[in-house]
């Protein structure tokens, strides 16, 4: 089975080091703006686009050129790679199985980043002493910048595919993509189980019975940030001021983000160690949380309360989680499935009645059967019922009339 994984280490940079990385990002931002406005004009003059190699010879004329000499300066890989993916994204924003939508001008400190795709480019030295026994941090070369010394949390296994050098929170990190082939998976665990997501009492409900506790990353820091938001409109835009409460108001954002994924590697990480297959129901999470604001000619109702709702799901991290399970899952020989979730929490777990009545509390009641469940175990009952009906060979955690159950 090939694996492909990828580790990030923070770089510890000099000021120097810090300059070229920020001229370096700031040209692979230029070669994207500037060659999506050369796209949007052939498109306007109904002219097609260029495909990759056009975009490459007008890359290697701007480089000649004394108005954009500055990306000579720069590495040109980046800048190239820059260019596959412009043309990637025009390819995918046309075609009509995409649900991805043209692509928009990069703004600065929005996403800085810049990826070396040759990994031959790139060396390392991962010695951690000198010659007189001192504890030093190994470094990383990189094209252009020089030899960077970075903080190596994990091994680096695999053979290298790309580098990929980003700037969050004030801070420089390098992120390794590996890539290696191991033998397939034994799997260890034999259960199926059903997971139901929330935002109220438990990010996640199993149909065991097991509830993970609520993702509140932002909820905990929401006021803190909103102070230092306003903060930073009542000062000089551009100004040093400015930029010091910016960078500070990037370090709360990453804060919530690095807590956030930290929960959910933890939560993943123990379902698929204990399950053989795990099924969720296939939500889709960008629809779920578009503004309810609406058009003039037809404004959103119950906009503030959607506007809440959609912070909750957003904070609770939903298709992160759903992503995590299935490599992890996938590297432990396990399965994830996706099953429609159409009135799963009104259906009953027991006698399969669906009613609207059935749920109105926290408590799942059956007007039918009079079953009685906690309403988030039923409906997680329901999506594992829906997941193993065409499966075998598994047996379900559940152990509830109306649930598939197989032998292992």
């Amino acid at each position: 089975m090939l694996i492909q994984k990828a580790v990030r280490y923070r770089l510890e940079t000099t000021p120097e080091q810090e300059n070229l990385l920020a001229r370096a990002v700031g040209c692979v931002r230029f070669v994207w703006n500037r060659a999506l406005s050369v796209q949007k004009s052939y498109l306007d003059h109904q002219c097609g686009t260029l495909n990759y190699a056009g975009l490459c010879d007008l890359l290697t004329t701007w480089r000649n050129t004394e108005a954009f000499g500055f990306l000579a300066e720069s590495p040109s890989m980046p800048q190239q790679q820059t260019l596959k993916n412009m043309t990637r994204a025009l390819k995918d924003a046309f075609d009509n199985t995409s649900v991805k939508k043209f692509p928009k001008f990069k703004k600065k400190f929005v996403h800085d980043s810049m990826r070396y795709p040759e990994p031959d480019h790139i060396r390392f030295d991962l010695k951690l002493a000198d010659q007189d026994g001192r504890h030093v941090l190994p470094k990383i070369f990189l094209p252009k910048i020089g030899w960077v010394k970075f903080r190596k949390s994990c091994i680096i296994g695999g053979e290298i595919r790309n580098v990929t050098v980003s700037r969050a929170g004030g801070h420089w990190y390098v992120a390794i993509q590996t890539e290696k082939t191991v033998a397939d998976p034994v799997r260890q665990a034999t259960t199926a189980v059903g997971g139901d997501r929330n935002v109220a009492d438990n990010v996640l409900t199993l149909s065991d019975g097991t509830m993970f506790l609520p993702v509140t990353a932002y909820r905990d820091l929401q006021k803190r940030l909103a102070r230092e938001q306003r903060k930073l409109a009542h000062k000089v835009k551009f100004s040093a001021n400015w930029k010091k409460q910016k960078a500070k108001i990037a370090r709360l954002h990453q804060r919530i983000a690095a807590t956030r994924k930290t929960i959910l590697h933890q939560i993943s990480t123990i379902i698929s160690k204990n399950h053989a297959v795990v099924v969720l129901e296939d939500l889709k999470v960008q629809n779920m949380t578009a503004s309810a604001k609406g058009t003039v000619e037809q404004p959103g109702r119950n906009v503030r309360q959607k506007s809440g709702l959609n912070k909750s799901i957003l904070d609770q991290g939903w298709g992160m989680l759903k992503q995590m399970l299935g490599y992890k899952l996938q590297w432990a020989g396990g399965t994830l499935l996706l099953v429609d979730p159409a009135y799963t929490s009104q259906a009953c777990a027991s006698c399969g009645a669906v009613d609207a009545g059935n749920r109105k509390a926290a408590v799942f009641r059956c007007l039918h059967c009079g079953h009685e469940a906690h309403a988030d175990v039923n409906a997680a009952q329901n999506i594992l019922a829906r997941g193993l009906a065409p499966c075998e060979g598994l047996q379900s955690t559940a152990g509830h009339a109306g649930v598939a159950c197989f032998a292992a």
